[in-house]
């Protein structure tokens, strides 16, 4: 079973994620913070991150260049989630590590679409 770390501060956020992406192939695991999502990291290593743009306690791009500092053998797709088309910060979290973005609020069709393109390349 493949398993999704969503960290956002919003719970609604996380929650319609978690109810358009869960199901018996793959676990979706919440954080509302990036210290509490590094720790579930290192603890544990997803396949696939999805990581707020705007985080309460650090910056994407610090939270994603700790995430790949993590010694593991499984590294992890990461998206960034943001709430309009920035392209410095998205070329920044690229440059940390990451693989794309996703627009919120997303719905059903854009999660699933993005989800299927970060799950075919873990």
């Amino acid at each position: 079973m493949k398993r999704c770390l969503f960290v956002d501060d919003s719970s609604v956020i996380r929650k319609v994620a978690k109810r358009i992406l869960g199901g018996p192939d793959l676990q979706i695991l919440e954080a509302s913070t990036g210290f509490d999502a590094i720790a579930m990291c290192a603890a544990d290593m997803p396949e696939i991150i999805v990581v707020d743009g705007a985080l309460p306690d650090m910056t994407t791009v610090e939270f994603i260049r700790r995430v790949r500092g993590i010694e593991s053998a499984l590294k992890p797709q990461i998206a960034v989630c943001l709430t309009e088309v920035d392209i410095a910060a998205i070329m920044r979290a690229k440059r940390a590590g990451a693989q794309g973005y996703l627009l919120k609020p997303f719905n059903r069709p854009q999660l699933l679409d993005r989800f299927r393109v970060l799950e075919n390349a873990a």
